[in-house]
Formats: structure tokens, C-alpha cells, sequence
């Protein structure tokens, strides 16, 4: 591991949607709570951003329990966007990440149109939030969000929508569980996403052999960890062809390397979640592991990889 003082020297820093990162790793909606969580484990301002667990117009209880269950290198989640709604998470959550330089971005869901414009429009005049992830991709509720995630008229329609009540910056969350990830991104990029954050979960499932009962209350769940990397890679390296707006890569992200693949692959920043569960401080150590990779290759700034990735000819064929 190169010294401390080399790692300082790089520029790791980024810009997405007008948002300064001062490193590309961010800690993804679901897996920090309100932030207060996290802070308990990792100083927040080691962060590129926080995003806040999912918040809605109005308290929202979440699916019965059991509600996570371990996979193979993964889990399976079905939490339901438990949240404690927006005026009690402007009041009693955001004043704690006021007081850190890291910028918080909110992931906004609703179960109407109406509702993703009247939460974003409360949003836009609270003051310590830099950014709002719009998620269109959940797959553990029973409506909105991922009805708008799989239909690319709907979402433009969404997003249209939303972008006439904010002025905040607009990062569209993908769902994966689609069967042309480019075409949902260029439909919300054209309704004026400033940036999109893929993927979400895959829908799972898992059956308990002895019971013959599904292993979660909600029957289905979200995939996510290690095992999902490969297909959100490829999600995250199809979607940056297709699009001009910046693109936030996440799923299965690890360690430093995971998290180099999709900087490689054209994300300008990434997401970490199930990570955070396993070790808290996960972001430092991918942080480090992004430095002590740019040391090795020379590379004064981050921006020197990102979208670096070597199709020959050969690949081509």
C-alpha cells in the first residue's frame, strides 16, 4: 500500500449532476438508515456522498417480518421501504447530517405521480440536501416504484414530472429487472435526469425445504452482494453507451477492485451497500484500494480511468 501522503496527492475527487464528490464511493440508500447509523461505525466526511434510506410523502411501515435471509454471496431483502416519512425525517433525521461536509442526497419513492412530485417538491425547500435519488426500482412493494422502473413511458412521464417541481438535482435509480436497461435510461435522461444510479436489486427468491413455505413474508425479495456484480456491470457498461448524463454504477461492490471495474466500465461514481453490512467500513478501504490502484498506474487524477475500458478488435468479433 503506497504511504499516506501519496494517496493525499491523487485527485480523487468528482463532479456528478453539479454534486463535488471528494471521492467517487458513496454509501447506498437501505444499507446506512438515516446516516446516524453509519456514523456510529465511519466518520461520515470520509464519504463521497451519503444517500438516505428510501423516504416517502408519508410513514410507511415496511413488509412483515422475516424480512432478509443470506443467499450465496449475496442476500435477499424484502424490507419494504420502512421509512418514517418526510416531515418527521426533515425535523428529527436531517439536522444530525447537517453537520457533516459530505453531501447528502435523499432517495425519494411514492406509490403515485402525485406523490414523487409532492415529496420532491417538500424536499426542494429544506435546506443541507445537494441531491434527490428518484427510485423507480424497488421490487419489494406492492406498488409504485417499480411499476414506473420497467415501463420506459411511464418513467419518462414520471420524471417529466418531477424535474417541473425541483430544481435539485435528479438522479434516476434503475431497476434491473428489465429487458432493455438503455432504453428505460435514455427515456428518463430526455425527461431531464441529470444523473442515473444503477442497478437496484434483482427480484429473488428462496424456499424453505422443510416448511415448502417461501423464506420471506413477502414471498419475493431483492438480490444483491457479490453474486449480482457481473449482471450489473454489464447493466452499467450498457447504460453508459446510451446515455450523456453521468451514470452511478452499484451491485455486489466489495472491495477496491469491485468498485474500479465500474469506473473502468464509465459509472463516475459508485454505490456500496450490502458491503456495509458485512464491515461498516467498507468505503475506506475501497477508497484506499481506488488511491493505491491510480498509484500504481501513474495516474495523478481519477478521472484518468474512468471509462477506460479495452475493447480490441478482437473482443469484436
Amino acid at each position: 500500500m503506497p504511504a499516506d501522503n501519496q494517496i493525499t496527492a491523487i485527485d480523487l475527487s468528482v463532479t456528478i449532476a453539479g454534486i463535488r464528490l471528494k471521492n467517487p464511493v458513496i454509501a447506498a440508500s437501505g444499507t446506512c438508515g438515516y446516516g446516524a447509523e453509519l456514523a456510529a461505525f465511519l466518520d461520515l466526511n470520509s464519504l463521497g456522498a451519503l444517500v438516505t434510506k428510501g423516504i416517502s410523502l408519508y410513514p410507511q411501515a415496511g413488509n412483515p417480518p422475516p424480512r432478509i435471509i443470506e443467499t450465496p454471496s449475496g442476500m435477499l431483502n424484502a424490507i419494504g421501504l420502512q421509512n418514517v416519512g418526510v416531515e418527521e425525517f426533515v425535523a428529527h433525521k436531517l439536522p444530525f447530517l447537517r453537520q457533516f461536509q459530505t453531501p447528502v442526497i435523499v432517495n425519494c419513492f411514492g406509490k403515485s405521480a402525485r406523490e414523487y412530485r409532492a415529496l420532491c417538491e417538500r424536499l426542494s425547500t429544506v435546506e443541507g440536501i445537494a441531491g434527490l435519488e428518484i427510485n423507480i426500482s424497488c421490487p419489494n412493494v406492492k406498488a409504485g416504484g417499480i411499476c414506473f422502473g420497467t415501463d420506459p413511458v411511464q418513467a419518462h412521464q414520471l420524471i417529466r414530472d418531477v424535474r417541473k417541481v425541483t430544481a435539485l438535482p435528479l438522479i434516476v435509480k434503475l431497476s434491473p429487472n428489465v429487458t432493455d436497461i438503455a432504453q428505460i435510461a435514455r427515456s428518463v435522461e430526455d425527461a431531464g435526469a441529470d444523473a442515473i444510479s444503477l442497478t437496484n436489486t434483482f427480484t429473488g427468491m428462496v424456499i424453505d425445504v422443510d416448511t415448502c413455505q417461501p423464506a420471506l413474508a413477502n414471498i419475493t425479495g431483492g438480490l444483491s452482494g457479490p453474486a449480482i456484480r457481473p449482471l450489473s456491470l454489464r447493466m452499467v457498461w450498457e447504460t453508459v453507451q446510451a446515455v450523456s448524463v453521468p451514470v452511478i454504477g452499484m451491485g455486489g461492490i466489495m472491495d477496491g477492485a469491485d468498485a474500479l471495474q465500474y469506473l473502468i466500465a464509465g459509472a463516475r461514481a459508485v454505490q456500496v451497500g450490502t458491503a456495509l453490512l458485512v464491515r461498516p467500513d467498507a468505503p475506506l478501504r475501497i477508497v484506499e484500494g481506488i488511491a493505491a490502484y491510480l498509484q500504481r498506474k501513474g495516474c495523478a487524477n481519477l478521472t484518468d480511468i474512468i471509462g477506460c475500458l479495452n475493447i480490441t478488435p478482437e473482443h469484436m468479433q
